[in-house]
């Protein structure tokens, strides 16, 4: 049975570019699907929870958790690495903490390396 990944992140309408000076919206989209298509062929059963910057995220991922029960979690680099984000980080490793306690945790750099950062956990 394939591993379930979950994975986290900021839907591309919420993104402040200036400081992704190397994405942009349809950058970011096209990321989106090539990741779930390289997970899913590398035998991965993976989705994106894509949340706003905070109204309805914690809600988001709660539902994602609770639907998904993922064995990998992964949380994106404009979650956990924006500082204007840093309340947001804190809420999601504490519901997957609390949601999610057996599953691994991953981060990645930018959206191109998730498989690497899946792979180094499952």
């Amino acid at each position: 049975m394939p591993k379930k990944v979950l994975l986290i992140g900021l839907r591309s309408d919420s993104v402040n570019y200036e400081k992704w000076p190397q994405l942009s919206k349809e950058k970011l989209d096209v990321a989106f699907e090539q990741v779930v298509s390289e997970l899913n062929n590398n035998g991965y059963d993976s989705l994106w929870c894509l949340t706003d910057q905070g109204e309805t995220a914690v809600q988001q991922v709660e539902e994602a958790l609770a639907k998904e029960k993922p064995d990998i979690v992964l949380i994106g680099a404009g979650v956990r690495t924006d500082p204007d984000h840093f309340l947001l980080f804190e809420q999601v490793i504490n519901i997957v903490h609390a949601k999610a306690p057996d599953a691994k945790i991953a981060f990645n750099s930018l959206p191109y390396d998730s498989l690497d950062a899946i792979k180094r956990w499952g």
